[in-house]
């Protein structure tokens, strides 16, 4: 929200410097993010009118011009302005003044003519960044005068940053409130008397969006001049709010919506047929706004209808968010039609976005506007229209659904409680100061104050909103700074799960580094990895590409490798620890809440690699990271928690393959769950995605992974253990995974550990075959194993691994 200063101090009379305005804004939670002084220094600028421009003997583009300075003074100025004319009201600056860039003005001679000031820019001046011609003033502005006085200078434009609940601070008049409260000041009284009807002209209103919008004001004004210009102090207020004037009805509009926070839209009438309507929009109408754009439109947009209930209605602007072209207004409208409404923000939220829109009244809008206010600004309006341009207003004729409309609640503010949760007590007369001044009735009751809030405070619901404002008011900096009482309960971490810093230092060592994306993707993305079922879309989101929520961490962790790739690194290692998150089963949630169900979270960790296996160096011949080396890295992590994993070949959509395994964890019972996959990515998903590198990565449930056993303490066998070393042939695609499970379930609890220390395809081994050897580690805590029993049990290996997987004993 950006404002004038003097507009401001218009309404709230404060005798703080402009700096300790600034402090107060930010101190009260309306943080100033700028503050730009406008016409500092202006001594010896006047208003002066050109009495002759004629051209320069020795320069095209300069102009010999004399000027009036009042009380029937001339001089002389060399002016090169292509704007400057006779008859032009500018600003002068007279010999000796200073700018407020610092120039001081002397006089010159310019190409053998002397110049005795200079006729100045609004840039010059410093009120405006156009420096495309001189400054024009109105015909009436009084010759001679000091410009400053004139143009209520110096000012400053301030720019604050609002907290999405302060939505009646995107008015001047509701800052003011906020301003009078922290300096113990009262706002100024404001008048918007109802304006008499002096015509019968009407255009019915028809509301049938239901709670969407529950109000809507409509007025015609006939015979205005809409040509007439915008008088210099609105203009000026505009500006410097950071508008642009464009002509009077449509800088009317956007005054009165700076001013007091509430929209408003002007129609030509005689482009009307009437009456008008608000509903939701049909599916494939179109309409064209008026920055010229034409979009389409369906059921989740607000529309404002001409010719309401017909077979031939239709819209002509998109409520709350920007007007129609065919119906906007132009210098040659001679009947305004205005509108004054109210939207709830849940019909406007994320409407504008959708179309690539941002709008002033759609972002009022989507925070929520003071449903009281449209006939106010109605009022307002019309008062400004007719002093300004004439006319003759008919009736205000006003369509509301009073069911919709809430009427602010009392809340119960406790004396005990206020003090209890600031950890101080405010006097009760402070109490009721700061709450009054904020706009707030307030009677007092046995316990503390029954406090009503204006309609504009929607914010305030509950008792704890109440005790924030007095403390913000009151001043943060006055609340002591106490240590908590009372014993902080400790809790311990547990041992059945690896934390997740030790996973992040456990990453961190094999050389990833950790990546945080946003838990918002662009579904084309989600798209593009086949992975968009289940998705869930965001009701609001920050942006088009941001519009629905992950359902795998990889798309957004490629996404950002992808980055880094196209910023020449060549080798990129990244995990990320996050949530993931699916639609729930609408028959999970709770039922006959009204509500839709949460989505599923899911803790998951994935990570990416591209590049060389090894940072750069001479030890070792480069090599580019593999399959085998992201599965090393996968099995170093499982072994923190001392999970057994396998790994079985599958196949994904965005997987290579040949190159992809799902993952599995294998518990001491041998029963698996798989938790995840880990592949090397499709070359078609590579160009998809425009990557010119491989990329290999796995994502898993990190539940799973991270979950241990309780430490036991157990003694070492004093028996020996016995090793045999035994090598099988097998097919080719046999997967090692699939034999240990078999060797594993055919040795039973007396095999220790099985190691596969070689892998032969060659000379002696058939085609499409291969030779594993493995050594096998036997041991008994209660006895030595005889030789009888370790025969029996690579016996009964043999013979599983036989009969499941046709493997036979290498001769």
């Amino acid at each position: 929200m950006k404002f004038s200063e003097n507009w401001l101090r218009s309404h709230v009379p404060t005798t703080a410097t402009r700096d300790e305005l600034a402090a107060t804004l930010t101190a009260i939670g309306l943080e100033v993010e700028a503050v730009t002084p406008l016409g500092e220094s202006l001594d010896g600028v006047v208003v002066a009118q050109i009495v002759s421009a004629t051209k320069h003997p020795e320069a095209d583009r300069l102009q010999v011009c004399q000027v009036d300075i009042g009380n029937g003074d001339h001089v002389q100025i060399v002016c090169g302005a292509p704007n400057a004319r006779a008859g032009l009201k500018a600003p002068l600056a007279m010999v000796g003044a200073t700018l407020p860039g610092g120039m001081v003005i002397k006089a010159a001679r310019l190409r053998g003519v002397e110049s005795a000031g200079m006729l100045c820019s609004a840039k010059e001046i410093g009120t405006d960044i156009d420096a495309s011609g001189l400054l024009e003033l109105p015909a009436d502005a009084p010759v001679g005068a000091a410009l400053a006085g004139y143009l209520g200078l110096p000012d400053a434009s301030i720019e604050i940053k609002l907290t999405p609940n302060r939505a009646d601070c995107f008015g001047v008049r509701g800052i003011a409130f906020d301003v009078a409260a922290a300096s113990a000041s009262e706002v100024a009284a404001f008048s918007a008397a109802p304006v008499a009807p002096q015509s019968e002209a009407t255009l019915a209103v028809e509301l049938n969006a239901g709670a969407d919008a529950p109000r809507y004001c409509g007025r015609v004004i006939e015979g205005i001049d809409a040509a007439a210009p915008t008088p210099l102090w609105m203009a000026e207020r505009l500006r410097r709010s950071g508008t642009r004037p464009v002509s009077l009805l449509v800088d009317i509009t956007q005054y009165v919506m700076l001013e007091l926070g509430q929209p408003m839209h002007a129609f030509d009438r005689d482009k009307l047929t009437g009456p008008i309507g608000v509903r939701h929009a049909r599916r494939g109408e179109t309409l064209t706004l008026l920055d010229a754009r034409e979009v389409t439109l369906d059921e989740q947009f607000l529309a404002i209808t001409d010719a309401s209930g017909t077979d031939e209605s239709r819209p002509i602007a998109l409520a709350g968010v920007m007007g129609g072209l065919d119906t906007r207004v132009t210098e040659a409208t001679r009947t305004v039609f205005l509108e004054s409404a109210h939207f709830a923000p849940s019909a406007i939220i994320g409407r504008g976005r959708r179309l690539g829109l941002h709008t002033d009244a759609g972002h009022r809008f989507e925070r929520g506007v003071d449903p009281a206010l449209p006939r106010i600004a109605m009022e307002y309006a019309t008062q400004l229209i007719l002093d300004i341009a004439g006319g003759a207003p008919g009736p205000v004729i006003e369509a509301a659904l009073a069911e919709h409309l809430q009427s602010p609640q009392p809340i119960e503010l406790r004396r005990e409680r206020l003090a209890r949760v600031l950890g101080l007590v405010v006097n009760d007369a402070e109490v009721e100061r700061i709450l009054r001044a904020l706009g707030l009735a307030v009677a007092a009751s046995n316990e503390g104050w029954r406090v009503t809030p204006p309609s504009r405070r929607f914010d305030l619901a509950i008792e704890e909103d109440l005790i924030e404002e007095i403390a913000r008011i009151h001043g943060y900096d006055a609340i002591p700074t106490t240590l908590p009482a009372g014993a902080a309960r400790l809790a311990a971490p547990s041992e059945t799960r690896v934390d997740d810093a030790s996973v992040r230092r456990q990453m961190a060592a094999r050389d990833y580094l950790e990546a945080i994306n946003y838990a918002f993707l662009d579904a084309s993305l989600l798209e593009t990895w086949q992975a968009g079922q289940g998705a869930v879309a965001l009701a609001n989101p920050l942006s088009a590409e941001l519009g629905v929520m992950r359902t795998r961490l990889l798309p957004g962790l490629v996404a950002a490798l992808a980055r880094n790739v196209a910023r020449q690194q060549s080798r990129v290692r990244l995990f990320e620890l996050g949530k993931v998150f699916e639609e729930r089963d609408p028959g999970l949630g709770t039922r006959d809440s009204g509500a839709a169900p949460a989505p599923v979270e899911t803790l998951r960790i994935a990570a990416v690699a591209c590049g060389e296996a090894a940072p750069e160096q001479w030890g070792s011949p480069a090599r580019p990271v593999g399959f085998h080396d992201l599965k090393g890295d996968l099995e170093s992590l499982a072994a923190a928690s001392g999970a057994s994993l396998e790994f079985r070949a599958s196949q994904q959509p965005w997987a290579h393959p040949g190159r992809c395994a799902d993952v599995l964890r294998v518990d001491a019972g041998g029963e698996s769950q798989a938790i995840g996959c880990i592949a090397q990515l499709h070359p078609r998903l590579q160009r998809a995605l425009d990557l010119d590198v491989e990329v290999v990565a796995f994502e898993l449930d990190l539940e799973p992974l991270v979950a241990r056993a309780l430490p036991r303490a157990r003694g070492l066998s004093k028996y020996p253990s016995v090793r045999r070393d035994l090598a099988f042939v097998v097919a080719e695609d046999v997967a090692w995974a699939e034999l240990a499970a078999s060797i594993r379930a055919a040795a039973g609890p007396a095999l220790r550990d099985l190691v596969l220390f070689d892998r032969y395809q060659g000379k002696g081994v058939e085609t499409g075959f291969k030779s594993l050897a493995m050594g096998l580690i036997v041991q008994d805590e209660s006895r030595t194993l005889t030789d009888r029993d370790v025969e029996q049990i690579v016996a009964d290996v043999t013979a599983a691994l036989q009969r499941d997987h046709r493997a036979s004993i290498r001769g």
